[in-house]
């Protein structure tokens, strides 16, 4: 490898695979703690302390970063925050981001607050998919859990969506509190359209002293209980999410078993934060400081050995990661990157 990767250079050369085979393909890059809602579950009402402009990333380390991830063999990077399109130059960012890495499949998480203005171009830039979170359909209830009244605004996102012809997924979070009515609004989106809804178990990472009081019912019960016809589909690849069809509809529903760890066997995905941090698993709490090694280090290829390195201490999951690093659960979604 040379001493700077070049942009478009070939992956596959090298490849990132952990202790138990499982290569590593997928790299979700956070470029921002910052957001524009106050999800209850993600963070307390007066927000977190966000970082300053020195301690996150640049735009420069971020594709910096992203080509050594695809020298070694990454084919696919999700743009997450915080809310991405809450900093300043996202879309300049991930059109260059794309033009660099022509085959990477370039993704977006989003809350759909900001990124309205934006669709036209991420359709032109060729967009793989766009994860849009949405919790509920009731506009009382979206307020309560997002402290913020924008449900308008992203359901307006949700039809421009439909209408541009962008691949969509919809993340709802399951709360203690939601109720089969809800449940049963969130999927009259995917009656007649062809997106995946995808319904999220609660994670103890709210940026609180206080932990969330998890769900008791498994959702998978609750949505067999609701949708008694619902048959789960065959997998085929890495799936993060189980997904079910149900007779008569476009979409399908699917349920994201984080919290219970379902996935862990198949886990292809490293993450990066705002500030810089290199996560293993969502339950580390940082394996590699990047900033840190980005700014010492001028040799893409020794922090490339550096992410070889760390991925190959990969723990089997994610049970044996927090008992190792005793997760702080006070972390925020937002401070993590989503």
């Amino acid at each position: 490898m040379n001493a700077r990767v070049r942009s478009g250079e070939s992956a596959g050369a090298f490849q990132l695979v952990d202790p138990f085979g499982r290569r590593v393909t997928y790299l979700r890059l956070s470029i921002t703690d910052r957001c524009n809602l106050r999800c209850r579950y993600c963070m307390p009402e007066e927000g977190v302390n966000v970082l300053g402009h020195d301690h996150i990333l640049s735009y420069e380390e971020l594709e910096r970063l992203a080509a050594i991830f695809v020298s070694l063999g990454v084919d696919k990077i999700r743009i997450t925050g915080g809310e991405p399109f809450v900093r300043k130059g996202c879309l300049e960012f991930m059109q260059r981001l794309k033009a660099q890495n022509p085959s990477l499949r370039l993704h977006l998480t989003t809350n759909g607050v900001a990124v309205l203005p934006y669709l036209n171009a991420l359709k032109q830039l060729d967009i793989g998919g766009i994860n849009l979170s949405l919790d509920t359909l009731d506009q009382t209830r979206f307020f309560e859990i997002t402290r913020r009244d924008r449900l308008e605004t992203v359901l307006a996102v949700f039809n421009e969506i439909q209408r541009l012809g962008l691949p969509l997924k919809v993340n709802a979070v399951i709360q203690p509190d939601t109720r089969d009515e809800e449940l049963l609004q969130l999927a009259s989106l995917v009656k007649d359209a062809p997106v995946a809804l995808r319904f999220i178990e609660l994670m103890p990472f709210s940026g609180s002293k206080k932990r969330e009081r998890l769900q008791t019912e498994p959702i998978e019960e609750r949505l067999q209980r609701l949708f008694p016809e619902m048959v789960e589909n065959a997998v085929s690849g890495v799936e993060t999410a189980r997904r079910f069809t149900i007779p008569g509809y476009a979409g399908t529903l699917g349920i994201i078993e984080g919290e219970s760890r379902k996935f862990c066997t198949t886990c292809n995905k490293l993450r990066i934060t705002s500030s810089g941090m290199l996560k293993n698993c969502l339950y580390d709490k940082g394996v590699l400081d990047m900033r840190t090694l980005l700014r010492s280090e001028p040799d893409d290829a020794r922090v490339a050995t550096e992410i070889i390195r760390v991925v190959g201490q990969k723990l089997r999951n994610g049970y044996e990661v927090a008992r190792l690093h005793e997760a702080d659960c006070q972390d925020s979604m937002a401070s993590i990157g989503g």
